[in-house]
């Protein structure tokens, strides 16, 4: 199979990572999250006001993975850090008390990444995350992540993420999380 310069490798499903119209397709990408991350039909809709105006951010960008087909079964997107966006406030006084309050400067942040459950262990989240930070001009990467040791949490550790602050309580999250940065590029 062919791919377009800038996108991933196709995995061995016939799924290739590349550039994504996350507007055009935000229901598609929502639909595979909800089923990778357990979400509600009411947390879906919160979940598309929030990825509709992250998309207005500048530097702002997403990748897909899809099938032969055209059927979305991952996505990532990301953004340069602003401190003045919400999840900046929030984990702020987290990575202040923990000395790493610097990491919200100069950082690429990784809004969201989700595979789809039957495509997971394929290597496709890996494509997914180096690709996008690889296109960042910024020397370093941050994100958050359900603070359990879960296949994520491997996979972020191996690409050499750490933890900066943990447990992070976010407003109405039922489970603390964990910020994590690695610099970059991302180790393979």
């Amino acid at each position: 199979m062919l791919h377009l310069p800038g996108e991933g490798p196709p995995d061995p499903h016939g799924v290739v990572v590349g550039p994504l119209d996350l507007a055009a397709r935000v229901d598609e990408a929502l639909a595979v999250q909800a089923v990778a991350f357990g979400l509600t039909v009411e947390e879906i809709g919160v979940r598309r006001h929030i990825v509709l105006r992250h998309l207005t951010s500048p530097g702002v960008r997403a990748l897909g993975a899809t099938t032969r087909t055209g059927h979305l079964v991952g996505f990532v997107y990301g953004m340069p850090n602003d401190r003045a966006h919400w999840w900046s406030t929030v984990v702020e006084p987290y990575l202040r008390d923990t000395g790493h309050e610097g990491w919200l400067d100069d950082s690429f942040v990784i809004t969201e990444l989700h595979v789809h459950p039957d495509y997971q262990q394929h290597g496709i989240g890996r494509s997914l995350i180096t690709t996008i930070t690889d296109g960042s001009l910024q020397p370093r990467s941050i994100l958050s992540a359900i603070d359990v040791e879960s296949p994520a949490r491997h996979l972020y550790r191996a690409l050499g993420y750490r933890d900066l602050a943990r447990p992070v309580l976010f407003p109405s999250a039922p489970t603390p999380y964990a910020v994590m940065g690695a610099p970059l590029p991302l180790r393979r």
